[in-house]
């Protein structure tokens, strides 16, 4: 603490003997390098808007979906307790399935695991369901996107949508 006339006591220096800045409230960063400053749209005099990552992560999944070629998102075990969870009742699809978000007081940043339709350019793929997410999220939350990151996981093929309990129900069966 100074004492008022200019002089710094041992308490407010640091181990090295430099005089230690009191202490100001700042917002900081979080750990992945988002900016905690105060937004332009998201703060006025009037008051202050948060928006939570479960809003971002469905914001961006709804826009990742609506990029043809993108069959599903999750990553294997995500996607199976996705179809379980569909099964149950007045449980529904969730849209944010896939997508991982962190959120700061101005910017966002997004993991997206995709499964992508056979025969598609994934490269071109991945810069479409890019620019849509980032589209999205800048419009409808007013926070500035600095990343988004896609992981194929993996590739829907034509025949993975035949059942094999189809196929064999054509088949004669082997013992009378």
């Amino acid at each position: 603490m100074s004492q008022g006339n200019g002089q710094t006591t041992t308490k407010d220096r640091s181990s090295s003997g430099v005089p230690r800045q009191p202490a100001t409230e700042t917002s900081g960063s979080t750990s992945g390098g988002l900016s905690k400053a105060k937004p332009e749209g998201l703060a006025s005099d009037n008051g202050r808007t948060s928006i939570a990552d479960g809003v971002v992560a469905k914001i961006a999944g709804m826009a990742a979906r609506e990029i043809g070629g993108v069959y599903a998102m999750g990553a294997g075990m995500g996607r199976t307790m996705g179809a379980m969870r569909e099964h149950i009742p007045g449980m529904g699809k969730s849209v944010a399935q896939g997508v991982a978000v962190e959120v700061g007081e101005r910017q966002a940043a997004v993991d997206i695991d995709l499964v992508v339709e056979y025969g598609v350019a994934i490269p071109a793929l991945a810069q479409a369901v890019r620019d849509n997410v980032i589209r999205s999220v800048e419009r409808m939350c007013g926070l500035d996107v600095v990343e988004v990151n896609i992981a194929v996981d993996d590739i829907h093929l034509p025949d993975d949508d035949q059942n094999d309990d189809d196929a064999d129900a054509d088949r004669e069966p082997r013992v009378q």
